[in-house]
C-alpha cells in the first residue's frame, strides 16, 4: 500500500470512529496544514502546478483521495472536503459530488446500459419521474416500471428482472416508508439506490440497511439555507465508486468550490437543525391531526401513519422536517394567507416553506398518476423550519381558518 493510500485510509478510519455531530464539524474541515487556518480556504483554482509532467501535487491530501490535483473538474480540495464529510456522516467509504440533486440521480442512471430495467417506487420526486420518463427510457433504452414497495406481498420474483431498484423513504410528498432492508435483499444482483434527501444521514443510514447507493439533493436539508444547488452520491462499493467518479469527470456536472464550501458549512449544524426542525414538525403534526380545517395528516412520527412502526425501527432520533396534509378548505386561500410559511419550491431550510405538489414539484407527473397516488390539489407539503413553534402554529391556524371560509380552489 502506497503512502498516499495510507494517508487516505487513515483519514477514513478516524472519521468512522467519531459520533455524527463531531464528524460533521471536523471531517473535511481539519486545520489547514500550511497556515493552520481552522476553516480551510476555498480552493477556486481551476488548475494546479505540476513539478514535472505527470507529477501531480496533493497526493497526500485526503481530499484528493490519493489522485492528486491537476484540473478542478477531476479533483478539487474544497469538493473533496465536502465529499469526505458527507461520506463520514452517511457511513460510506466514498462520496461523489455533483452540480445538483438531479445531476446526482442522472449519474446513478449512467451505471446502467441500454436494455437494463429500473423498478422504481411508485411515488418519487417529480424531477426523478421526469428524468426517468423523458430521458432514461427514450434516450438510453432503459425500461422503467413503478411499484408500491410498501406492499408487504412483494417478493423476490417481482424484482428479479431489475438491474436497479430505486427507492425513496420517506417518499415525496406523501411520506410513505419502505422497508429498505427487506427490499434490498430481494434481488442481490440489482443495484439498490435510496434517495435519502428527506431523512438525511442524521435520521437514516440506508447503506447500513442494505442499500448499495445513497443519493442526496444537498440543496435541501444538507445545506439547509436555500442558497446552494448541489447533489451527492455515496457508496461502499469500490466498483460503483469508480464508475461514478468517471462519470463525474467525463460528464462534468461538478459543483463549484464555493457551493461546496457553503454546503460544508451547512453540514456543521445538520444535527442541530434536524433535531430542532423535527421537533417542530412533530408538534405541528399533532396540532393539525385534530384541526377542523384538515382532512388528513401524513407524518411518520404519528401513530396513525400506516408505516409508523417501521419508521420507528428504521429511522433514528426523529422523522424529518416535512409534514404533508390534505386541507378541507380552499388550498389557494390557505397558502396565500400564511404569513411565516413561504410559498416556494424546496424543503429542508431554516425557514418554513409550503408547496402544493400537484401544482409545483409534481406538476409534470401525469394527472392520472397523481390521482392514483393521492397527490390532489388539496394536498399541501409543509417544510417545517426553525422558527418559534408558537408562531408557526398560529400561522397555520389562521390560514386554515381563512381557507375554510373560502372553499373554492
Amino acid at each position: 500500500m502506497s503512502s498516499d493510500t495510507v494517508a487516505t485510509s487513515t483519514a477514513l478510519a478516524l472519521a468512522r470512529t467519531l459520533r455524527m455531530g463531531t464528524s460533521l464539524i471536523h471531517v473535511g474541515s481539519e486545520p489547514d496544514a500550511t497556515t493552520g487556518a481552522v476553516v480551510p480556504p476555498i480552493s477556486l483554482s481551476t488548475t494546479f502546478a505540476q513539478a514535472s509532467v505527470g507529477d501531480l501535487p496533493g497526493k497526500l491530501d485526503p481530499n484528493s483521495f490519493g489522485l492528486g490535483y491537476d484540473y478542478s473538474r477531476s479533483t478539487n480540495p474544497t469538493r473533496g472536503s465536502l465529499e469526505r464529510c458527507l461520506a463520514a456522516a452517511e457511513g460510506a467509504a466514498h462520496g461523489v459530488g455533483f452540480s445538483s440533486g438531479v445531476a446526482a440521480i442522472s449519474a446513478c442512471m449512467q451505471l446502467l446500459k441500454p436494455g437494463d430495467k429500473i423498478i422504481a417506487m411508485d411515488e418519487v420526486y417529480g424531477g426523478t419521474q421526469r428524468l426517468l420518463s423523458k430521458v432514461v427510457t427514450p434516450l438510453h433504452g432503459i425500461e422503467v416500471t413503478y411499484m408500491d414497495f410498501t406492499d408487504p406481498s412483494i417478493s423476490s420474483s417481482d424484482v428479479q428482472a431489475a438491474s436497479m431498484i430505486w427507492l425513496e423513504s420517506p417518499t415525496n410528498p406523501c411520506l410513505k416508508i419502505t422497508d429498505i432492508s427487506r427490499i434490498s435483499s430481494l434481488n442481490p444482483n440489482a443495484i439498490t439506490v435510496v434517495d435519502n434527501t428527506f431523512s438525511t444521514p442524521y435520521f437514516q443510514n440506508p447503506l447500513q440497511l442494505g442499500a448499495d447507493v445513497v443519493v442526496h439533493s444537498c440543496t435541501k436539508s444538507i445545506n439547509g439555507h436555500s442558497d446552494v444547488v448541489l447533489g451527492m452520491v455515496l457508496t461502499n462499493s469500490s466498483s460503483l465508486y469508480s464508475s461514478l467518479r468517471f462519470t463525474q469527470n467525463a460528464v462534468g456536472s461538478v459543483p463549484s468550490p464555493f457551493d461546496c464550501y457553503l454546503t460544508l458549512r451547512g453540514l456543521k449544524t445538520l444535527h442541530v437543525r434536524m433535531s430542532y426542525g423535527a421537533a417542530n414538525a412533530l408538534s405541528i403534526a399533532y396540532f393539525l391531526d385534530s384541526h377542523a380545517g384538515v382532512e388528513a395528516v401524513m407524518y411518520p412520527g404519528l401513530t396513525s401513519h400506516p408505516q409508523h412502526e417501521l419508521a420507528k425501527a428504521q429511522m433514528k432520533g426523529g422523522y424529518g422536517m416535512v409534514v404533508t396534509v390534505k386541507v378541507k378548505g380552499c388550498t389557494r386561500t390557505f397558502m396565500s394567507s400564511l404569513k411565516i410559511f413561504v410559498v416556494a419550491e424546496g424543503l429542508g431550510a431554516v425557514e418554513s416553506l409550503v408547496s402544493c405538489p400537484a401544482k409545483m414539484s409534481h406538476h409534470g407527473v401525469p394527472a392520472e398518476t397523481r390521482k392514483e397516488l393521492g397527490i390532489d390539489e388539496n394536498l399541501v407539503r409543509l417544510s417545517v423550519g426553525l422558527e418559534s413553534i408558537d408562531d408557526l402554529l398560529k400561522d397555520l391556524d389562521d390560514a386554515l381558518s381563512a381557507g375554510l371560509k373560502d372553499r373554492q380552489i
